[in-house]
């Protein structure tokens, strides 16, 4: 007879957000909030990212490097011989529970051979890849064999001491370092990339002496001037770093910058050939041949005639065939400016501190390692004093053995039962159980006085060094000095020279060295209203029609030029956009035209308030603003000897802008105030300011909650009784504007 089978429904639990779980029957519909759901799913995920994998801690790791790193020691690949890669990443299971493929990337990345570390912590063999190649694939970790490098012993000195805490791994089946006590500032003398959820992570390699020296002059003096010994980042691919006082100040002090590096080159004159050695962390050979090559086909690079990549075992080369009297200098110019063998490191020293992600200037981030170095040296001592006491506790139970040794053993002899030694001998001697045990298991050929005294003379010895390592831990000068002997024994090992060298001042190229090749012919410029411009030539517009605009635009400026005449486009996040006519294509009055802010890669929401033609940067711009005051900044102001396309700081954010007006010889202007009150003056009557981020100076006065509303350029008979607004000296109130004042064709903007 069959079984009637009893249907189970099945059920699910829920935690709720109160702690409690909620137990949900299959196939129910709850319903819930987004935030909720991103609170129970999402926002676990993230921390887990941002803590436990994406960025560094002060020791320098992640915890996929702290793992493997361990796991190698642990296996005594610190003074053993080389092992199989595919051993290692096996072990290293057991404390990262991620697929062997993401291991071993890790493992090859902190390698010798790879060549993307400038201090590598794994001594390789066989083939690891290159850094600076994507094509130059690793071997399978079957081939390639490994082990420890010795700077690993500053890595992991007196790990053994308690100088860190131990944490259990994913199944709680051993023991893992949460930290590793370097005894240098490791999180500054490697290059650390991470990109976690909403932050990332870029940290640039310094050199190891320079870190150390800087490190011991903070311990030293906290007003250090960092700068005199830390001199700028060292890249383990070297290049050649162009030193920026401004850069280096952000790095320095608040953690964010960027470091431009150039490619190291030299020209071999009887083979008429350009050979680059070393380029920037930033790229690839294949990147920086793929964009010259992409050049080539364009047009604008006409002066090579073939290029290789000469890598081999020896290291980096890559090879340009020159044409017949070509000049280098400036083809690498050229390339400098358009390819990646110039590149930008961008930094963002963002560090877990205590679990928190924080962004921090290299000051700050040696004074955190200094505090977290202190730690683990007091941690050490403690633990050596620890067992220096107990050893002392020891010796001083010998004592009273030495004072009759016949004694002891006559109460072992007498004493039936094994487990009455130890109590008799506490009672015969009036020593505890420690000691008494110590005593207990001495061999019978160790009980003689030579044994024993010498023992005994271990006691003076111990008492002096406890006394010792009390100071230490009560004197924050004595870890100082410690930490510091450390350090210096660390350059006297593993100090190497800087491998990027250190450019002062950028390169003295002239601008028309960098340009392409501009064809110069008339141009008709035409801008909307939302953004749109057209380059039309004058007979393209003959024969055009109409203008395509969108339903809502307009066209607000139209200027005849030549194709190489710089255009400055100024917007309202106080930043000016430099370019050329040349820049864009030519158009037609049939299209929309290219628009500017993507064309110029403006940030969301940022505006254009004016645009600025010119040629020779003549004359002077206005910047006026609503409190009545007008700043004066000479257009060459803007003019950069590096062509750079993009000024931040172009005026002053410090008041709201009004208008800006562009000037190549003086105009009178007329501002109106919100109380219609006008004011006419002579551009000649406002002195010229140097700095672009000058506030001007007062040119019409206002009372309490007056602005300028409008500021106009006008002629003469454009107003009546014009002598009655203008003004000998600024500044001044102005006068009231009436009706009859002002022609009809005179607009306020």
């Amino acid at each position: 007879m069959a079984k009637k089978r009893e249907k189970k429904s099945q059920s699910a639990s829920r935690p709720g957000l109160d702690g409690s779980v909620e137990i949900l029957s299959a196939g129910e519909v709850v319903e819930t909030t987004i935030t909720d759901t991103l609170e129970q799913n999402y926002m676990p995920y993230a921390m887990s990212v941002i803590v436990s994998r994406a960025l560094p801690e002060i020791d320098g790791f992640k915890p996929s490097h702290r793992k493997l790193l361990y796991t190698m020691y642990d296996m005594g690949l610190l003074k053993g011989t080389k092992t199989k890669s595919a051993n290692i990443v096996g072990q290293t299971m057991r404390l990262n529970p991620h697929g062997d493929a993401a291991i071993y990337e890790t493992m090859v990345r902190l390698s010798r051979g790879n060549e993307s570390l400038l201090v590598p912590f794994v001594d390789s063999k066989g083939n690891f890849g290159k850094a600076y190649s994507r094509d130059m694939a690793y071997a399978a970790s079957r081939y390639t064999e490994a082990k420890l490098e010795t700077i690993c012993e500053e890595i992991f000195r007196d790990i053994d001491s308690d100088t860190v805490d131990f944490v259990d791994n994913y199944d709680a089946t051993k023991k893992e370092p949460s930290l590793l006590p370097v005894t240098f500032p490791n999180i500054l003398t490697n290059n650390t990339l991470g990109i976690a959820v909403g932050m990332a992570s870029s940290i640039c390699s310094f050199n190891l002496e320079e870190v150390c020296n800087t490190t011991i002059a903070l311990l030293k003096d906290e007003q250090h001037n960092i700068k005199d010994t830390l001199l700028a980042p060292d890249f383990a691919g070297g290049g050649i770093i162009l030193y920026d006082m401004s850069d280096i100040d952000g790095v320095y002090e608040k953690g964010r910058g960027s470091i431009r590096v150039q490619s190291k080159w030299q020209y071999i004159k009887e083979e008429n050939i350009i050979e680059v050695l070393e380029i920037p962390p930033t790229t690839t050979v294949e990147a920086i041949m793929d964009k010259v090559a992409d050049l080539v086909k364009q047009g604008k690079i006409k002066e090579i005639n073939d290029m290789r990549d000469e890598t081999d075992l020896s290291g980096l080369k890559l090879v340009f065939d020159l044409k017949r009297g070509q000049d280098p200098e400036k083809l690498m110019a050229k390339l400098f400016k358009s390819t990646p063998l110039e590149d930008t490191f961008s930094a963002n020293f963002n560090i877990l501190i205590g679990g928190v992600p924080r962004v921090m200037g290299v000051r700050e981030v040696l004074k955190e390692w200094t505090a977290f170095r202190k730690e683990c040296v007091k941690r050490r001592t403690f633990h050596n004093l620890k067992g220096k006491q107990d050893r002392l506790h020891l010796v001083k139970g010998l004592e009273y053995i030495l004072m009759d040794i016949d004694k002891a053993i006559e109460i072992v002899r007498n004493t039936e039962d094994e487990k009455e030694v130890v109590p008799n001998l506490m009672i015969g001697f009036g020593i505890d159980e420690i000691q008494a045990e110590y005593v207990a298991e001495i061999r019978l050929r160790q009980l003689n006085r030579n044994y024993i005294i010498k023992r005994i003379e271990e006691k003076e010895q111990l008492i002096s060094e406890i006394a010792e390592l009390e100071s230490i831990l009560k004197s924050e000068t004595k870890i100082k000095k410690i930490i510091i002997k450390e350090l210096e024994t660390v350059i006297k090992k593993y100090s190497k020279p800087r491998k990027s060298e250190i450019h002062y001042g950028l390169p003295e190229i002239a601008p028309e060295e960098l340009e392409e090749e501009i064809s110069v012919y008339p141009v008709h410029i035409f801008l909307t209203q939302q953004g749109y411009m057209k380059k039309i030539t004058p007979q393209s517009l003959r024969m055009s029609g109409e203008h395509k605009l969108k339903s809502d635009d307009e066209i607000i400026t139209h200027i005849e030029t030549t194709n190489d005449t710089h255009i400055l486009f100024f917007t309202d996040k106080m930043r000016v956009y430099k370019t050329r006519a040349a820049a864009f294509d030519d158009s037609k009055t049939s299209v929309l035209g290219e628009y500017v802010p993507a064309k110029l890669s403006m940030e969301e929401n940022e505006n254009i308030v004016r645009t600025v033609f010119t040629k020779d940067y003549s004359g002077f711009l206005l910047f006026c603003f609503d409190n009545g005051k007008v700043a004066k900044i000479p257009l060459s102001s803007y003019e950069t000897k590096q062509n750079r396309k993009k000024l931040i700081n172009a005026y002053t954010d410090k008041e709201n802008l009004v208008k800006i007006f562009h000037f190549t010889c003086n105009e009178d202007i007329m501002l109106v105030s919100s109380v219609n009150r006008a004011l006419v003056v002579n551009t000649s009557q406002i002195p010229e300011k140097t700095t672009k981020t000058s506030v001007g100076v007062q040119v019409q006065t206002l009372k309490k909650n007056q602005t300028i509303k409008s500021i106009v350029t006008i002629d003469n008979e454009k107003v009546e009784n014009i002598s009655k607004f203008k003004t000998k000296n600024i500044p001044a109130a102005g006068s009231f504007l009436r009706d009859n004042d002002v022609a009809q064709q005179l607009t306020f903007a």
